[in-house]
């Protein structure tokens, strides 16, 4: 079992201050992998129900900045936070519903992957977003095919061919 960071020890590790919404919106993103703003507010008010949405956004810029969440946001989705740093993964999006999860570096060291060219930059990340469907939603999209093509094969009217 995964034991959860000691955050107000992060917090300080890192420069900030403790503080209580700080405190709980790192506690959010450490419960809820790849979560939206919304999502963080609401983990957040379980604990402090008094909490603006601005201390928030705040609070997830500060820890953003600090190295201590992740931003993503893959094409077409709202910006998503994480609290796994540092540790030069990826992530799959499905297509259809948006889950979204991690997937480790194949090589393993940072940046991953050697661009044709730096263009004289210090390379020192590479982002990568897989993109299809998950396995729920793969299966969902075979069974529909399925029924389809079987309906397909069906005058209406007529006796359906036995498979």
């Amino acid at each position: 079992m995964h034991q959860a960071p000691d955050v107000t020890r992060l917090l300080r590790e890192a420069g900030l201050r403790v503080t209580r919404p700080r405190v709980a919106v790192l506690d959010a993103l450490v419960e809820l992998a790849h979560a939206d703003t919304d999502s963080v507010i609401t983990a957040v008010r379980r604990d402090l129900p008094e909490v603006s949405h601005q201390a928030v956004y705040d609070s997830l810029r500060t820890l953003t900045a600090a190295g201590l969440a992740r931003r993503i946001q893959p094409r077409g989705s709202v910006a998503r936070y994480e609290a796994r740093v540092g540790d030069n993964h990826h992530h799959l999006v499905c297509r259809s519903c948006g889950a979204i999860a991690d997937v480790d570096c194949a090589v393993g060291h940072v940046p991953c992957l050697t661009p044709s060219t730096d263009h004289g930059y210090v390379l020192d990340e590479a982002e990568v977003i897989f993109w299809g469907l998950c396995p729920d939603c793969a299966a969902q999209r075979a069974a529909s095919t399925t029924t389809r093509s079987t309906d397909r094969d069906h005058t209406p009217g007529q006796e359906k061919p036995r498979v």
